[in-house]
């Protein structure tokens, strides 16, 4: 027998993670959304919540299933300088930590400005 399940479900844990209001690029990974919004916070961007809004398009995945994907955000303004590693959606309105992913690491200075590039985060079809 076959597995399956509708793309109504995939999508509603996708459209949590569009339910972000904000990015940061982070020098260490972090577990709250206090670490992830000050602790290890090295620059900030506000972001356009909603699938289709502007941040964050939800849709058929790359190899199967579905996935948000996150829009390409510059000029991020860096607050603190560090090595940044991480990245962390949060939501400001709920002081909830969303989602963290790795970033290639680079070193920033506060002052400046660094791009944060589109990636995407798939949750394949039942195998």
């Amino acid at each position: 027998m076959g597995k399956w399940v509708h793309d109504d479900c995939p999508d509603a844990m996708l459209d949590k993670i569009a339910e972000g209001n904000e990015i940061n690029l982070c020098s260490a990974q972090p577990t709250t959304y206090a670490e992830a919004h000050s602790t290890y916070m090295l620059a900030q961007q506000a972001l356009t919540p909603g699938d289709g809004n502007g941040d964050f398009i939800v849709g058929d995945g790359d190899t199967s299933g579905r996935k948000v994907t996150v829009a390409q955000q510059s000029p991020v303004s860096i607050i603190n300088s560090g090595t940044a590693n991480h990245a962390a959606i949060v939501n400001t309105t709920e002081s909830k930590l969303i989602l963290v992913t790795t970033v290639t690491p680079q070193v920033l200075t506060a002052g400046g400005t660094v791009t944060i590039p589109s990636f995407k985060d798939e949750v394949r079809d039942p195998s």
